[in-house]
């Protein structure tokens, strides 16, 4: 099995990376793979590079294996857990691109969500892409090249990644992870086909049962009491979701950490060596509170899937539902509710991810657009 396996609908973007690996004249110095979440940048990309750092056939499986841990020596990859990727973390990468590579044929550099960068930040990188050494690749990974500056956009050869169907995510999930089939459809179609998203609720009942009781607690919104409280037990399902997402990588990371440092995990760290340890756990809990930030987006991407399911049955539009297991519930809300207040709920929602990303509160951006979506207030055309 190869990198390229874990992917599922991109039949034409792995085509065309694989022909660029194995065809010089194919070939350019930056890349940059864009798609909604869940569609496989990542993967691609690291896929793309195990091909480009594979000198021989002979040794496919060890480069694999190389970029799978992050070990090779030609590959570089910056992946930040912090809001934004820091001008420092990109001039070392463009101090890394200008060596030669030591044992394959190119050097691979990878910065996942590029978006993140600031337009000053941008700008080295920038420099680094306009007088690119020969053998040096880059591949930057973003949700849309919309999301660079102009400037960086006009270097790099784009590859657009489509949403995979349901169908195909739930094949994936059946073949690779050995889910069953009526689990892997129903997770593929509430996550909306995002791949992690439903490799997490095909294998982890908790998740998809914090999933459940984020619904509900949607729909038992009847007033602004209500929308209170609601709103905190939602912060708590999310905060407890990030957790439990990010609670056996820390571990993990932990034990390795340990043991490079020459120790047993639960044995006493001298203090020449609780300065390593010391970083790790601050770069874990900026990842624990960029985790629950996203946890927040999960919910309310959810309760995006939601409303759009009352809505389409109110006006009896005979679509699939993302959230067909509640199908009897939703359409008991659907006939005490009308179009109009699905219409505003969903615009406070969308308000709501704006806010929550623009540093409010979590907790009172979630009041607010629960109070909205409950009908207790006119939705459209607040400020924000």
């Amino acid at each position: 099995m190869t990198g390229w396996d874990d992917l599922t609908g991109q039949e034409a973007a792995i085509a065309l990376l694989r022909t660029a690996a194995s065809d010089p004249a194919s070939m350019t110095h930056a890349w940059l793979i864009t798609g909604p979440p869940g569609s496989g940048r990542s993967n691609l990309a690291f896929a793309f590079a195990t091909e480009l750092l594979t000198a021989e056939p002979a040794a496919a499986s060890t480069t694999a294996a190389q970029v799978s841990a992050r070990t090779h020596p030609d590959l570089a990859v910056l992946a930040t857990e912090r809001v934004i990727i820091s001008i420092d973390e990109v001039r070392q990468l463009v101090s890394q691109s200008q060596y030669s590579p030591s044992v394959a044929p190119y050097r691979v550099i990878i910065v996942e969500d590029a978006d993140r960068m600031t337009e000053r930040t941008s700008n080295v990188l920038l420099k680094a892409l306009e007088e690119p050494p020969p053998r040096t690749v880059w591949i930057l990974c973003a949700p849309s090249a919309a999301d660079l500056i102009p400037t960086i956009r006009s270097r790099v050869r784009a590859v657009r990644l489509r949403v995979p169907s349901v169908r195909e995510v739930a094949d994936l999930l059946a073949s690779r992870d050995g889910v069953d089939a009526e689990l892997a459809e129903r997770a593929a179609r509430e996550a909306q086909s995002h791949i992690g998203m439903a490799h997490r609720l095909a294998t982890d009942a908790e998740a998809r049962e914090r999933r459940a009781r984020t619904l509900e607690l949607a729909l038992g919104v009847t007033s602004v009491s209500r929308a209170v409280l609601a709103a905190e037990q939602l912060v708590a399902l999310a905060t407890d979701d990030a957790k439990a997402f990010t609670a056996e990588r820390e571990t993990l990371e932990r034990e390795a950490a340990l043991r490079s440092l020459g120790l047993e995990p639960g044995g006493t760290v001298p203090p020449a060596m609780r300065g390593a340890l010391k970083a790790l756990e601050e770069d874990q809990k900026r990842r624990a509170t960029r985790s629950v930030r996203d946890g927040i987006d999960r919910v309310l991407v959810d309760l995006l899937s939601l409303y759009r399911d009352l809505l389409l049955l109110q006006l009896d539009a005979g679509v699939e539902l993302v959230n067909e297991a509640q199908r009897d519930r939703l359409e008991e809300v659907a006939r005490s509710s009308t179009a109009e207040q699905s219409l505003a709920a969903l615009g406070a929602i969308g308000q709501a991810r704006r806010r929550v990303e623009g540093n409010t509160p979590p907790v009172l951006a979630l009041e607010a657009m629960l109070i909205t979506a409950s009908g207790r207030v006119p939705a459209l055309g607040s400020p924000a």
